[in-house]
């Protein structure tokens, strides 16, 4: 018979859905587009043929046909094995690295390790592991999860690395929400020290400081996953208002816009490990904006949900038109290779400028 779940195991399969559905469905947006405030010089004069581009990359050893990383979504409930299945198809067609939600659901109750493992049938350059710092430390009577838990959430898609998700804004603001934080770099510390570790935001951004002392803790990257994109502020503000939880709904709508915004935070984080610019990003231009200010790569997640949902057929025209768009972002600076790319001035201006003025950078 299939094992009884309790109901906090119900409550998290629950959450996980009602987060794929809401993102699908309604306006997560924050009032600014701050990568329109990120431009790059045009070329009129490029000197290449846009067949020569080429947009390969290298992230954390691994050969990417693009600089992009398909950003965790989901795992660990009923849909998510299809959106999954359909995200590994297409990250192998081009050749994109790719996350996965929460893992922590699985290392609980195996029958929900299909939901992520079915990144291991296809032939993904790049694939990243997902685990939550509350979820290392102690909170209330739960015993904080292991090396050996990281060992096994990698082996379960025969992860490259390890993502270790910050995510207190959403902790905060959800009323099941994972709150003690004491000991969560020293956790991080420890992980790094046996596994390939990148620390990863999820959508309130990252500072210089905590950059720093994440490098210091032997992280082997860092992902900004700034203000911009989806605000999991907001996704808490819709799960509380259809509860009819009218304090919770209140608290996710007064934190929908906080956080650093995601060009600000790749611009802070650049402490000499790579960074993957996630939070925001709408196009292939983003992308090409992300590494002209100094990112690794560009992560996406609110763009291609959609088309995930409906099937692969749109999702891989989705990303066809991404990586044509970084094509054309490339010819349009003169940029033949991503180094080239990352070599070329770009500009910040508006609300990011004022960020980076206000920090002295």
């Amino acid at each position: 018979m299939p094992e009884q779940r309790n109901a906090p195991d119900r409550l998290i399969e629950r959450r996980k859905h009602d987060h794929i559905e809401i993102v699908a469905k309604e306006n997560l947006s924050q009032d600014y587009i701050y990568w329109e405030d990120v431009k790059l010089i045009h070329n009129p004069l490029p000197e290449i043929d846009l067949e020569e581009i080429d947009t390969s990359a290298t992230l954390f050893g691994r050969k990417l046909k693009a600089p992009i990383i398909i950003s965790a979504m989901t795992g660990g409930y009923g849909k998510a094995e299809e959106i999954n299945r359909n995200l590994a198809t297409v990250a192998a067609e081009f050749g994109l690295g790719m996350g996965v939600g929460s893992q922590r659901a699985a290392l609980e109750h195996p029958e929900l390790v299909k939901t992520y493992s079915i990144l291991k049938d296809y032939d993904i350059p790049l694939r990243i592991a997902n685990l939550g710092v509350p979820q290392l430390i102690k909170q209330g009577e739960a015993s904080p999860l292991t090396i050996d838990h990281g060992k096994a959430a990698m082996e379960m898609i025969d992860a490259h690395v390890l993502a270790i998700h910050l995510n207190y804004l959403q902790e905060v603001v959800q009323p099941e929400g994972d709150t003690k934080t004491r000991g969560g770099l020293k956790a991080i510390e420890s992980f790094a020290s046996a596994l390939p570790i990148i620390a990863k935001e999820t959508g309130a951004g990252m500072p210089r400081e905590v950059a720093l002392r994440l490098k210091k803790a032997k992280v082997k990257g860092i992902d900004v996953g700034g203000l911009g994109g989806t605000s999991f502020s907001a996704v808490e503000y819709f799960r509380a208002r259809s509860a009819g939880d009218s304090t919770r709904a209140n608290i996710g709508e007064t934190f929908w816009n906080w956080g650093i915004p995601t060009p600000v935070s790749v611009v802070l984080a650049n402490v000499g490990i790579p960074v993957i610019a996630t939070g925001g990003l709408r196009s292939g231009l983003d992308v090409a904006r992300a590494i002209g200010i100094g990112a690794s790569s560009g992560g996406m997640a609110g763009r291609l949900l959609p088309a995930a949902l409906e099937g692969r057929e749109a999702l891989s025209r989705e990303l066809g038109t991404i990586v044509q768009e970084l094509m054309a972002a490339m010819f349009l600076v003169g940029a033949k290779n991503i180094k080239d790319l990352s070599d070329t001035r770009a500009i910040v201006t508006g609300r990011c400028k004022d960020w980076l003025d206000q920090l002295g950078e």
